[in-house]
């Protein structure tokens, strides 16, 4: 199981450097079912993963001048002072037992475990449904931040990245898009770089890391990252988003099975 891990986490970096979003959603499951850590810990190690890998793929898209600054401090901040108070305040918070129904205990293990596997299948439909073609006339609209808007999405992108511990971009790219006036390029690219900081900054919310696997979170940051420069690669001669639908039907799978699994099976 271990092995498989392994190399669960080099898809989660290929996925991240062909399609530029997705990898994320996987680090969790990885890291519960074939590493068998416990589900709060494990949002808690795939904050740091996701920060990390995130934040080398956003390179590329900055050095290409696809990372919009102005954007990324605007979405971002709200997005990291919420991460950062789920993780620090909001987590510890909540009871190790919810509530139960028959048979079914709700622990906080399993609330994370159902909340992410909802938060799958919200990602896959994003990655499925056919994006709307867009005209370059469009895509030099003059930018205008919805600050309202951008305030209320961040804040939510924040704390259900504080919670489940995923980068939330299938969220944050059409906010960018659609709130920003950000064309889809400069949007993935702006998108990692917010996902890297919030993810990063959330981590530090921590109160205890002292107990943490260290090895294990340092190799599949590492095989993470061996598969965004392997995706990076891939993406001159794959058209990521033909994969992406692909891909989207895989996180659906994985979510209803997650949900199953939490709730019917265990």
């Amino acid at each position: 199981m271990e092995i498989a891990g392994y190399i669960a986490s080099v898809f989660i970096g290929i996925s991240l450097g062909l399609i530029g979003s997705g990898g994320s959603i996987l680090t969790v499951p990885v890291l519960v079912y074939l590493f068998r850590i416990d589900a709060v810990l494990a949002t808690a190690y795939s904050l740091l993963i996701v920060g990390v890998s995130s934040l080398i793929g956003s390179l590329s898209y900055f050095t290409k001048g696809l990372v919009n600054i102005k954007t990324a401090i605007v979405f971002g901040i709200p997005s990291i002072i919420a991460v950062f108070a789920t993780r620090a305040y909001l987590i510890p918070a909540i009871p190790s037992e919810l509530f139960s129904i028959g048979s079914l205990v709700v622990t906080k293990s399993v609330f994370l475990m159902l909340l992410f596997a909802i938060l799958m299948i919200l990602a896959s439909y994003r990655m499925i449904k056919k994006p709307k073609l867009t005209t370059e006339a469009e895509n030099d609209v003059e930018q205008k931040f919805n600050y309202p808007l951008i305030l209320i999405e961040g804040i939510v992108v924040g704390v259900l990245t504080g919670l489940v511990g995923a980068g939330g971009g299938f969220l944050i790219i059409p906010a960018l898009v659609l709130l920003s006036k950000l064309p889809m390029k400069e949007a993935v690219g702006t998108s990692l770089a917010i996902i890297a900081a919030k993810s990063l900054i959330g981590f530090l919310g921590e109160a205890d890391v002292t107990s943490f696997e260290w090895i294990l979170i340092l190799k599949v940051t590492g095989f993470a990252v061996i598969g965004i420069f392997i995706g990076a690669a891939l993406s001159k001669r794959i058209d990521g988003k033909k994969l992406k639908p692909a891909f989207g039907w895989f996180v659906l799978v994985m979510g209803v099975y997650i949900l199953l699994k939490e709730s019917l099976l265990s």
